[in-house]
């Protein structure tokens, strides 16, 4: 009666609370990771910011591009291959840094405890061995731990992160250099101290980390070395270049160069074009061909011969020259290779749900604690996890027979590893002679040669034996993914759907009696099944695994198979990539909307309620409202008023920029007033006789367009406020949302950045007696802008004025009132925007539209009250 007491205490406190629930918006909800309590889920955090993809196109631009001719713009051109290039090169050169020493701290471990094993078969001191092995693993998971403290967003794979950085999204130290340096280091640890992770995933951060920071020629973590190299000061062009490192990171990683291309392109970037796709592929091939020369040159000592185009190699496909009767794969088979992508989507989802549950138990009950606390649990899972294959090693493997292939070894197999690596990958514990221990073969080498073994041993692995190392295999990676070590994915994924794949294929084999089946081939569609059930990616990951086979003909199966995985995965949950930005709060935009928002316009999802400053403002009032609020940009707006005479007369502020509106607005009549008077001949007398009654009559000063005069007849005086006052809580509505004509944005960076080279002017002088910044100096300082509160306000004259008409953006992207939300959907994502304005059809702003306003949440939101409204 007590829990029936509680339950019910429970319905009602839900039932109390559901109608205000469904009202709030996510801005009610969301301050830093709250979570919405009916399916609770986090929501899009606020601090999460654009990056400025969009060009400003204000006067030292303008002056820039005066400058430029098109040797110039070769010479532009030119300067970005070459450091698409050096970023290709040097993502390669990381990439061998990892595997080399990966590999030398993995033969050192298993070279030391394997001696130690077959000593203490014979005398009974097993358990000496396996605390060899944990002082080797936990000492390595240790270090990585400390790295991970050092930069903690160095943990994990980095691919969610740089998934939100290609999306548009800025994320706090992503791309730093102490971010490339812990994650180099960290996952070195982390593969050498036997953890199933994956080097693979964190080279795609490394290689965009590598494409951020090198056309920078500086660092924050290295501030005394500074170079003065002009080029790719903007978000911009950071951003094309992050897209080219990860696709290096990519193609480096599983020796795909058309992979990684098309992985920037599916797995976030919102903006591209044929000039990028091709700078991005021709890194690709940088990256691939410099890890292959290197890599081939020091394991087969033949420089200048590419034998290991990646870090993961699948080698080559090929049936036994004995079998006439096997077959890479037949048409029959693609009825099992889709049942196989449905069972992989539905483990991809199992695992993505266990993962999801264990990251937010980590978000509420580890994170808040020290950091030692992270650092424990890395040590716990490495403990589990090496005593789970000593003694999965030891017990309960079966000794199998080894078949003539795996004793002299095939050429595929060969070209993968050296011979001394082949006979050192079967492991005969505790097995008589020309047998093998096949749970050891699997859990006692690294992961890269288990992949290889279940592909290409021609010896057959027990179908228990696989299904125990699969389980095991998915719930340790599954526990693994997500704690504070840099770990990927992608290995630990191929492997457990190997087995999986494996296992099917002796299941048939033996029970089914299809003797073409070729195991190698059930094994690699396993991997794909498996990983496209978690990682849910489609197109990139299809042409990855092509590429990494080097067999065409596996284009199909591969491709049914992704595609089944993916569609089965997605009816459960996302892929384990979307799992964790959400897990973040960070405001992914997807690739297009629901059909139904489209039932919303502009003026449902944006802000009304707007902080903007004058063309002509004074420092007090942009130094308050700089430090108030926490906008990155602010419109630049002149207000509608019917005695603007009488202002001009009785104040100069006021006068200045009443006039900047005068000038700036445009009408029919006077653009063809300018174009007439700009002709050598105009195209009729009667013409000529019109503009030059216009020219000649009156005082141009005086006269008021068309537009003008409907404004002062539409709109009643409103309460004056002078620009050199702050927008203030006590303002009645008329104040706040008077009528607004919309000139223009400026960024934050750039008001702090006039202020900081005090660009301003007294009111008894003109406004061209201000200083006047070149292009240079404004983007000097990027990518770290100085911060308002930093600035010394004593050296600042809060009565003095600031023109800021030359340093905004004046035609940046606006959409009506009345656009869909499709629409506006479209034109945010494609052309990377950071602030969309709303202008009616007179020209005022009414509203600006961020990320914010765009995410799948905030429409959910706004449509439940598009649909309570009706």
């Amino acid at each position: 009666m007590a829990g029936c007491r509680g339950s019910l205490c429970c319905c009602c406190r839900w039932c109390c609370c559901c109608g205000e629930r469904e009202t709030r918006t996510p801005e009610e909800l969301t301050i830093l990771g709250e979570t919405q309590e009916e399916e609770d889920e986090i929501l899009p955090r606020k601090d999460y910011e654009s990056l400025d993809y969009d060009r400003c196109i204000n006067d030292p631009y303008l002056e820039v591009l005066e400058t430029m001719d098109n040797k110039k713009g070769r010479r532009y051109e030119a300067v970005k291959w070459m450091m698409v290039f050096a970023i290709g090169v040097c993502t390669g050169l990381v990439g061998l840094f990892v595997d080399f020493f990966v590999r030398l701290f993995t033969q050192l471990k298993f070279g030391v405890v394997q001696a130690s094993v077959e000593e203490c078969s014979q005398k009974g001191c097993l358990a000496l061995s396996l605390l060899e092995l944990l002082g080797f693993n936990l000492t390595f998971v240790f270090f990585a731990s400390l790295l991970v403290l050092i930069e903690p967003v160095a943990a994990g794979s980095g691919i969610p992160e740089i998934k939100c950085y290609l999306n548009g999204v800025k994320v706090p130290g992503i791309v730093r250099l102490r971010t490339l340096l812990c994650k180099v280091f960290g996952v070195l640890f982390s593969v050498a101290g036997g953890l199933f992770v994956g080097k693979e995933g964190p080279m795609i951060h490394s290689g965009a980390v590598v494409g951020a920071g090198l056309p920078q020629f500086q660092s924050l973590s290295l501030r005394k070395i500074q170079f003065n190299f002009p080029y790719f000061r903007s978000d911009r062009d950071k951003r094309d270049f992050v897209s080219a490192g990860a696709a290096a990171g990519v193609a480096a990683a599983f020796g795909a160069p058309i992979g990684g291309t098309l992985f920037s392109l599916e797995e976030g970037s919102s903006f591209w074009n044929q000039g990028l796709t091709w700078k991005v592929l021709f890194c690709s091939m940088s990256a691939t061909f410099t890890l292959n020369f290197f890599r081939s040159g020091i394991q087969f000592g033949s420089w200048g011969s590419f034998q290991l185009p990646g870090l993961l190699n699948f080698g080559e496909f090929k049936c036994s020259d004995s079998d006439k009767k096997c077959h890479l794969w037949t048409a029959m088979d693609l009825g099992f290779f889709v049942v196989m992508g449905v069972v992989g989507g539905l483990l991809g989802a199992t695992f993505n749900c266990l993962n999801k549950r264990l990251a937010k138990y980590r978000v509420r009950n580890v994170h808040p604690k020290p950091k030692l606390v992270r650092v424990l649990e890395s040590l716990l899972v490495s403990l589990v996890t090496t005593v789970v294959v000593f003694v999965a090693s030891m017990v309960l493997g079966e000794c199998r027979q080894m078949s003539s292939a795996s004793q002299v070894g095939n050429d595929s197999f060969a070209l993968q590893v050296t011979s001394e690596e082949e006979n050192s990958s079967i492991k005969t514990f505790f097995c008589p002679n020309e047998t093998y221990n096949d749970m050891a073969t699997l859990f006692f080498n690294s992961q890269e040669s288990g992949i290889l073994q279940l592909f290409h041993q021609d010896s057959t692995f027990s179908p228990i034996t696989l299904a125990l190392f699969f389980v095991l295999y998915f719930v340790l990676a599954c526990w693994t993914y997500g704690i504070s070590v840099p770990s990927g994915l992608f290995v630990p994924s191929l492997l457990c759907g190997a087995a999986f794949g494996r296992l099917v294929a002796n299941v048939l084999k033996s029970y089914v009696g299809l003797g073409h089946i070729y195991s190698g081939t059930f094994a690699l569609i396993g991997a794909a099944a498996f990983l496209g059930g978690v990682v849910r990616m489609s197109i990139s990951l299809t042409v990855i695994l092509i590429e990494s086979t080097s067999e065409i003909t596996y284009g199909l199966p591969i491709m049914v198979t992704l595609m089944v995985a993916k569609w089965t995965g997605d009816f459960f949950n996302k892929g384990i990539y979307d799992i964790h930005v959400g897990l973040r709060g960070v405001p992914l935009l997807e690739w297009e909307t629901e059909v139904e928002m489209d039932k919303l316009r502009a003026s449902d999802i944006m802000e009304p309620n707007l902080t903007y400053v004058y063309p002509h403002t004074r420092i007090q009032s942009l130094v308050s409202i700089l430090r108030t609020t926490v906008h990155h940009a602010f419109p630049v707006v002149t207000e509608n008023r019917g005695n603007e005479k009488e202002f001009m007369k009785g104040n100069q502020l006021i006068s200045n920029n009443i006039k900047y509106k005068k000038c700036s607005i445009l009408t029919r009549a006077g653009e063809q007033r300018r174009r007439s008077q700009s002709m050598k001949s105009y195209p009729s007398s009667e013409l000529r006789n019109v503009c030059d009654e216009h020219v000649t009559s009156g005082d141009p000063g005086e006269k008021e367009d068309l537009l003008q005069q409907m404004l002062e007849r539409r709109y009643t005086p409103y309460p004056n406020l002078y620009p050199d006052q702050s927008p203030s809580e006590d303002w009645t509505m008329e104040e706040r949302f008077r009528p607004l004509t919309f000139h223009g944005l400026i960024l934050r960076s750039q008001l702090v950045t006039l202020l900081v080279r005090g660009v301003c002017y007294s009111e008894s002088q003109s406004s061209a007696s201000q200083p006047r910044l070149s292009y240079a100096e404004m983007a000097e300082d990027y990518p770290r802008y100085p911060d308002i509160h930093d600035l010394d306000l004593t050296l600042l004259n809060p009565r003095m004025i600031v023109d800021v008409t030359p340093y905004m953006n004046p035609a940046p992207f606006t959409v009506s009132p009345n656009t869909h939300v499709s629409q506006v959907f479209n034109l945010f994502r494609t052309m990377g925007l950071r602030h969309l304005p709303v202008v009616n059809a007179v020209g005022e702003i009414v509203g600006v539209i961020t990320r914010h306003n765009l995410t799948r949440e905030f429409l959910q939101a706004r449509l439940r009250q598009h649909y309570q409204s009706l």
